[in-house]
Parts: structure tokens; C-alpha cells; sequence
């Protein structure tokens, strides 16, 4: 296996009275560099969840739309059904005759034991007293079982944020008639990624851990940015991988932004080197090179793109004019 040579920055420093330290020099030596391949991305969430309503009913109350940030379990929307409250209502007349005849059947039942006692009633006219009883309470116990049921549904009618986030859709309006399972908002979160859409026969060179570079104006920031690449799909769809990376500074609010990415696509050899060492004067690149005997030469050369790396910021690629070893230096 051929061995590989890096980029290797030899960086001087000396003292200059009160100039203090200062940047002498810069040791050109060629390497491997990242053949990289403009693709788009776009900004995206790992997981967008809709919010949907549990019962059925009318919407009748909506306190979030498109753009809000949410908290999981925050209440977003109320939904509301008539029926319900009239089921409670009439669930509660019950309780309270069936309180009425328990009340009545614990009466005779007490009124049967000292008859009992007394010689005046017969055994199987206390067992129909306590049965009655025993009737009356199991039917009490089974009407407010069935009214916290009701009562449940009402609070499920409530409509709570899956997850924290964003939303990024809300398909509804008060008064809307809702049904079980109907969606009240869609709700994108936090965790924004860029999903990258490569083309198939670079799928080879892509892997976990690679980093990709993007223009960091795009996401408010100044100079290039990077990424790592989070996750590769193993689906190819349309022709196309698919990819996730992680980009400090994404941002949250944006859900679908395109952004141009450049990503690895081999590698191949050439000379790189600071952009600011390349002077242009009249359409010419020049940069400064001092040779053993500390003589100063200004030397033309064709500069390639750029090339920045997270060491190297304003790394320029540069086609001719550099030889390994030569050190440049700054005017």
C-alpha cells in the first residue's frame, strides 16, 4: 500500500521587541486532499409527528399555529363533544337513584336482621334484603365506573404536543369537525439535521463520520461551515443515497431550506495551502518564497478552488508554481 502524505503547516515564531510574535512561514508539502462534489441537503428534521385528536368532536379551541415552538405534553388544541356532557349529566341522575335505593335496601336490610332475631321474619326474607343490597351497590359501582369513563373522554378531548419542537403545519381552524385520529398539527423536532440527496455512484465513498463542508453564509454564520455525517440510508430512492449530518448552528426554524454541500468523493493529490499567502496583482497570483540563504522570491502561480478544511479555514488548492519544501512567507 502506497504510503500517503499529509499536510504538514510549519508555523516560526520569533521575537521582535515590542512588535511581539508574528507568523514567518509556511512549509509547502503536497497531500491527499478530499475530492469533493457539490450536492444539495436540506434542512430537516429527524422525526416530524403529528399531533391528533383522541375523540371526535368539534375543535374549540386551536392556541398554536405554524411556526410555534411547543413542549412536550403542552396542550395545543381542545376538542369538544356535546354528547359527552350530556352522558355525564345523565350518568349522574342515575347515581344518584341508585344512591337512593341503596340507601332504601341497607334500610330494609337492617329492618330484616332485628326481625330475624325476633322470631318474625323468615331466613330467606333476609337473604332477598341483602341480595337487594348487594344489587344496588354492584349497579352504583358500575354507573360511576362508566361516568370516569365519560369524564375520561372529555379530558382526552385535549390535544397535547407529541414531542418538543416546532410546528410546521396546522391543517385546522376552530369549529373544524374532527374525528378520532385526525390530525390537529404536525410538529417537527428539535434535532435538526441536513438530509443530503447524493447520486448513486458516489454512495461507495460515503460513511459515517465524514465530514462535509458548507457555505456558512447560507446558515448565518461568516466563512465555511461543517458537518459530520450522522447516518446513511441504505435505501437508494430515485437514483439517489440519502444522508444525515449534523451542522452546529443549523438552526431550528426552517424546516425544508436547501443548501449547497460538498462532500467527499475520493481522493486525489495536490498542493494546498493558506489563502493568505496568495497575493494578486493585475490578474497574476504571486506568493512569497524564502529559500535557505533567507533570500525573498515572489513567484507566479495558478491557484485552484478552495479547499477549507476545519485546520485550515482559508485552504486554497494550488495547480502549479509550488515545489515540496519551499517555505512561504507572509509580506
Amino acid at each position: 500500500m502506497r504510503a500517503r502524505f499529509h499536510l504538514v503547516a510549519a508555523l516560526a515564531v520569533f521575537a521582535s521587541g515590542a512588535a511581539g510574535a508574528a507568523e514567518t512561514g509556511f512549509t509547502v508539502q503536497p497531500g491527499y486532499v478530499a475530492d469533493e462534489k457539490a450536492v444539495f441537503a436540506t434542512v430537516e428534521s429527524r422525526n416530524v409527528v403529528p399531533a391528533r385528536a383522541r375523540i371526535g368532536g368539534t375543535l374549540v379551541q386551536l392556541s398554536v399555529k405554524d411556526g410555534d415552538h411547543v413542549d412536550q405534553g403542552q396542550v395545543i388544541a381542545v376538542v369538544g363533544d356535546e354528547k359527552l356532557l350530556l352522558q355525564v349529566r345523565s350518568l349522574d341522575a342515575q347515581i344518584a337513584g341508585l344512591q337512593s335505593q341503596m340507601t332504601q335496601a341497607q334500610t330494609e336490610l337492617n329492618r330484616a336482621e332485628v326481625l330475624a332475631k325476633q322470631g318474625v321474619e323468615s331466613r330467606q326474607q333476609l337473604d332477598l334484603a341483602r341480595t337487594s343490597l348487594d344489587v344496588a351497590t354492584s349497579t352504583l359501582r358500575s354507573r360511576v365506573a362508566e361516568r370516569a369513563v365519560t369524564v375520561q373522554q372529555m379530558t382526552e378531548g385535549r390535544v397535547l404536543a407529541p414531542t418538543a419542537g416546532r410546528v410546521v403545519q396546522v391543517p385546522m381552524v376552530s369549529g373544524t369537525v374532527v374525528l378520532n385520529g385526525d390530525t390537529v398539527a404536525t410538529v417537527a423536532e428539535q434535532n435538526y439535521v441536513m438530509r443530503l440527496r447524493v447520486p448513486e455512484r458516489h454512495a461507495r465513498f460515503l460513511k459515517i463520520g465524514d465530514t462535509v463542508r458548507l457555505d456558512g453564509n447560507e446558515i448565518g454564520e461568516e466563512g465555511p461551515a461543517f458537518g459530520t455525517i450522522t447516518l446513511v440510508y441504505p435505501q437508494i430512492q430515485d437514483g439517489r443515497v440519502l444522508a444525515d449530518a449534523t451542522v452546529k448552528g443549523l438552526g431550528d426554524y426552517f424546516v425544508g431550506q436547501r443548501v449547497r454541500v460538498w462532500i467527499s468523493a475520493g481522493e486525489r493529490w495536490a498542493y494546498v495551502i493558506p489563502a493568505r499567502y496568495v497575493e494578486t496583482r493585475f490578474g497574476l497570483d504571486y506568493v512569497r518564497i524564502r529559500y535557505a540563504d533567507d533570500t525573498i522570491v515572489e513567484a507566479p502561480v495558478q491557484r485552484g478552488r478552495d479547499l477549507p478544511t476545519p485546520k485550515m479555514p482559508d485552504g486554497l488548492e494550488i495547480l502549479s508554481g509550488l515545489e515540496p519544501g519551499e517555505i512561504l512567507v507572509l509580506r
